[in-house]
């Protein structure tokens, strides 16, 4: 399937492939048929996380790199991907190493930001420290960092073009893409057909790395913040809940794997494949993930394989678009 290498200007223009397990259909739609795809009742959970610019070249020993943050630890650490020479014009996959990694080398981004590496968990992951924290960190992030972007887009991102229309706080490594093409005008439709809103918080990070064995271990743990409210809205909902995006099912089911949902900060490192008895979340609304993406693993918990691939197949003779600015597909399981 071709990847969509921009932004696409009318949203609700964008496809919209709706796939029900249950009668083992498959329909074509447009994303403004989203809302007419739902019932009064039901709930859509959207993740509030805005984009970092956490794409930073720098240089260690002198030697050109570039590193991506995949997220922030609990002790104010970070792990990150680290690239050698060039930028996102080549594969990422096709990327060199970076220069050798060594615990307690300083890696500096300009002259105003620097870092060192605390721990080396791979050929490319490495865990480093910057040189300050909180507010004077992000001032430098935004500063100097760019969004994480690949070789299919056709020219350089700026920070906007990675916003969700309700993004809040700046915790996620790459844009929570699912929820991209949600404008106000498309969630005022849902509110007027009766379908409440609800928000979380999820770092969402990377979704590809360049190494084979790191990108089969995606995602890695992520951070959330699930609110009281959110939780009392999902209790006391008469119908669905629609998750926007995989990280919303990761944020809920992780929160809910001792036997209730619990509200408040977390980190979760649940993988959702086949055969994983979802509690809490009913639907789907996601971007179209390749049959090889880890995303494509979890998927198979809402549908059968079989019916996955068939709606990629059909997918993709219709001309849908993938990955980030692509089309979308709705799933609802019940």
């Amino acid at each position: 399937m071709r990847p969509a290498a921009w932004p696409r200007e009318v949203p609700g223009a964008e496809r919209l492939l709706c796939i029900d397990p249950r009668a083992g259909t498959i329909a074509d739609a447009h994303l403004a048929d989203f809302p007419s795809r739902l019932r009064a009742g039901d709930l859509v959970v959207v993740n509030d996380a805005a984009t970092l610019p956490s794409s930073l070249h720098g240089r260690l020993d002198g030697a050109p790199l570039e590193v991506r943050l995949q997220g922030a630890l609990a002790d104010g650490s970070w792990r990150a991907v680290t690239f050698g020479a060039g930028d996102w014009h080549t594969p990422t996959e096709h990327r060199p190493l970076p220069p050798a990694l060594r615990i307690g080398s300083a890696l500096a981004f300009g002259d105003e930001l620097h870092a060192t590496i605390e721990a080396i968990e791979g050929p490319r992951l490495v865990r480093l420290r910057f040189d300050r924290a909180e507010a004077a960190l992000f001032g430098a992030l935004y500063r100097l960092g760019r969004p994480v972007q690949y070789a299919y887009t056709r020219a350089p991102l700026e920070l906007w073009h990675t916003q969700t229309s309700y993004a809040a706080r700046p915790w996620a490594m790459e844009q929570p893409s699912a929820g991209r093409p949600l404008t106000f005008e498309l969630l005022l439709a849902l509110r007027r057909r009766g379908v409440a809103i609800a928000w979380l918080t999820h770092a969402a990070g990377l979704s590809s790395t360049g190494d084979a064995a790191l990108d089969e271990s995606l995602p890695l743990p992520e951070r959330y913040d699930l609110p009281a409210a959110t939780v009392d809205a999902i209790a006391n909902t008469s119908g669905r809940v629609i998750a926007v995006g995989t990280s919303v099912v990761r944020a809920l089911e992780g929160a809910a794997v001792r036997g209730f949902l619990a509200c408040g900060e977390g980190e979760t490192d649940l993988r959702i494949r086949a055969g994983f008895e979802l509690r809490v979340v009913d639907g789907l609304l996601t971007g179209m993930h390749e049959p090889a993406a880890s995303h494509y693993d979890l998927l198979q918990a809402f549908a059968p394989r079989e019916l996955l691939d068939e709606a990629w197949a059909q997918a993709e003779q219709l001309g849908y678009l993938c990955h980030e600015f692509g089309d979308s597909s709705l799933i609802l399981s019940v």
